[in-house]
């Protein structure tokens, strides 16, 4: 069996010791997917390069479908990457491909670790377009080896953690941050896991090539596994 198969395993068999990364109903809250592929007509390259124009749309999406939470991005092939410089390199192929699941909602929102760690690494990567506050938890999970990534928190969450701190299930981290904290996006979580970090502290990429993307794929399971959001109501 593959890391993947071993991970799905775990969370089926092992179900108590799976928890939550944000405040969720699964059963009656409603989640709107979004899509910021190029099929999106509708936000326009100006308003996602103008931050307070971006959440202004996010915040009117979400109130019109009557959405808690706005969730999608798991390799999905976004455009909106041109906005930030972070995203573009000279005479090679952007970094388009989106490597997590996107959690978008209020500045504040409490964010959990779903399964019990420590803390690997934590960094504000503060760059226009980056992750911002940053945290990294790794898990142990029988024989396998997980680590999990928070990015676009708020600022003050970094201040107390140690490297090797234990967390907790369920034991909330952070919350998310107002834009002019978290990379200057409207306000979400970046949520993705790996099973190997490959040295990295404190980040890890979250978008990526197009031409990348089977590597990728090997090492970045589907963070629906924990988050369980393909059982929720989406509009």
């Amino acid at each position: 069996m593959d890391k993947h198969g071993q991970l799905a395993s775990f969370i089926q068999t092992h179900p108590d010791q799976v928890g939550k990364v944000v405040d969720i109903d699964l059963a009656n809250d409603r989640l709107l997917a979004f899509d910021f592929t190029a099929n999106n007509q509708e936000l326009t390259a100006d308003e996602v390069a103008d931050t307070p124009r971006f959440s202004a749309w996010v915040n009117r999406k979400l109130a019109d479908n009557g959405c808690r939470y706005g969730i999608g991005g798991y390799f999905e092939h976004r455009t909106l990457y041109a906005r930030s410089n972070l995203f573009n390199t000279t005479n090679t192929e952007p970094r388009r491909l989106h490597l997590g699941i996107d959690i978008w909602g209020p500045a504040n929102t409490p964010v959990y670790a779903p399964l019990a760690g420590t803390v690997h690494s934590f960094k504000d990567n503060n760059n226009f377009g980056d992750y911002g506050p940053t945290i990294i938890l790794e898990h142990h999970l029988d024989r396998l080896t997980l680590y999990s990534l928070y990015g676009h928190l708020n600022r003050s969450a970094l201040q107390s953690l140690v490297v090797g701190q234990p967390i907790d299930v369920n034991q909330q981290m952070a919350t998310f941050g107002h834009e002019e904290e978290n990379g200057q996006w409207p306000p979400h979580l970046h949520f993705q896991l790996m099973f190997d970090m490959q040295s990295l502290t404190g980040d890890y990429p979250g978008v990526c090539r197009y031409s990348e993307k089977d590597s990728y794929q090997q090492n970045i399971p589907d963070p629906d596994l924990i988050l369980h959001f393909s059982k929720a109501t989406i509009m």
